[in-house]
């Protein structure tokens, strides 16, 4: 009958990489007592796996890969979860971005499609927040020529995006937000 004799070499390569696996651990956790926690850890699956040890194998790489693995398997261990029905998970999503990009693109392309001068009146008054007759100074055109330019960019653009006009007023019928003028 043979008697299994301890690996002395694997137990003094061991002691040897603590310091090492140690301030792995640090740079992994940047938290003292965590990282004691793991460098005990990553010994204890060490020596419990010592029999899957080929000796004449890297032992520094076989050790820390068996501890980042540790250090892996804790970070899911211990990952907040919420469940999916509870009001702390709507709280915490962030809404969808994607439409607004796509109104915008939308937008966009039905400016391009106005004429020059009812593009730039319209831009002028709603964009840069310019007044009719600031418009009018501009482009050497009457006040009413802007004014007819602008609303009838208004309602191209009403028409190109597919808009219902809203009414504000029984008297004034008003577009989209981006569409309405507050300038005389």
């Amino acid at each position: 009958m043979t008697t299994a004799v301890p690996n002395t070499s694997f137990d003094f390569d061991l002691k040897d990489m603590l310091p090492r696996l140690r301030i792995y651990a640090l740079s992994l956790t940047r938290n003292s007592d965590r990282a004691d926690d793991l460098v005990q850890q990553t010994a204890l699956k060490a020596l419990a796996g010592r029999a899957s040890f080929r000796p004449g194998s890297n032992f520094g790489g076989w050790i820390f890969r068996i501890q980042r693995n540790e250090f892996i398997s804790e970070l899911r261990r211990n990952r907040p979860t919420v469940p999916l029905d509870s009001p702390m998970a709507w709280a915490v999503h962030e809404p969808p971005r994607q439409e607004h990009g796509l109104a915008l693109r939308e937008l966009v392309g039905a400016l391009r499609r106005l004429s020059r001068d009812g593009r730039q009146a319209l831009l002028q008054s709603q964009i840069a927040g310019c007044s009719h007759r600031e418009i009018a100074g501009r482009t050497g055109v009457s006040v009413g020529t802007v004014k007819s330019r602008i609303s009838r960019g208004r309602a191209a653009l009403t028409r190109l995006l597919d808009m219902p006009i809203r009414s504000a007023t029984p008297a004034r019928r008003r577009a989209h937000p981006i569409l309405q003028t507050a300038h005389a």
